[in-house]
């Protein structure tokens, strides 16, 4: 808290913006009426098919395989995401050395320890979060592990497979979405270390992560195809 008064009118400005496209992209993206046909929700139908044609297989070697593959690609990034924190805790431990640094690069205004700390720490906190959401997402996968082992065999109609294949296809979809969710931190973590340089890029990095996801999940090729509008 004590370095809070170094913060200026721009700083909580750019702040604000930070905060406001990642919160409300998040929103529009997976709650609003608006955003239901972009990639993430597009998605999702796929998943409750994809349950209905595991339950009608005998042999779901296939769909151990996919959950193997959706797994290792989680893991991957939670691994990555530990390095980034520990990378930054280091960098707190050595916030001297990095003022000397940052006062020699471009835009950098005059600063100090407490400002480069709390800038290090908005950094930090995004890559938190998306650790949190990575490994969520890899327990969620290994439910769904479980209720792929433990499926029935049936066709759509039979109401207790119906059941089941939304069972599958929820936690399926839940655990995709704290996938995304993490690696919408990475994004919004590297917006975050703009404020390294100046307030003014924090929140132009900020507004130009939120127009790329925006071109991801509702212009592009991806969705087209998903659509079947290629």
């Amino acid at each position: 808290m004590h370095a809070l008064p170094h913060l200026s009118t721009l700083d909580w400005l750019s702040l604000t913006v930070f905060f406001a496209c990642w919160g409300g992209y998040a929103w529009f993206s997976e709650h609003s009426a608006g955003g239901a046909g972009g990639l993430i929700r597009t998605s999702q139908r796929y998943r409750l098919d994809w349950a209905y044609r595991m339950l009608e297989r005998d042999v779901r070697v296939t769909d151990s395989t996919l959950i193997g593959n959706l797994m290792t690609s989680v893991s991957f990034y939670a691994n990555t995401t530990i390095y980034i924190i520990a990378g930054l805790v280091a960098a707190l431990g050595a916030a001297d050395q990095l003022l000397g640094f940052a006062a020699d690069l471009p835009f950098a205004g005059p600063g100090n320890r407490e400002l480069l700390e709390i800038k290090l720490m908005l950094v930090l906190a995004s890559f938190v979060f998306a650790y949190f959401k990575f490994t969520w997402s890899l327990r969620q996968f290994n439910i769904l592990s479980i209720l792929v082992g433990a499926a029935p065999t049936g066709s759509a109609g039979d109401p207790a497979i119906d059941r089941y294949a939304r069972r599958v296809a929820g936690t399926n979809t839940l655990a995709g979405d704290d996938f995304n969710r993490g690696i919408r931190g990475y994004y919004f973590g590297l917006a975050a270390a703009g404020w390294l340089l100046h307030p003014l890029i924090l929140g132009g990095l900020a507004l130009a992560v939120c127009g790329i996801l925006y071109r991801r999940d509702y212009r592009s090729a991806a969705l087209a195809v998903l659509r079947d509008n290629a």
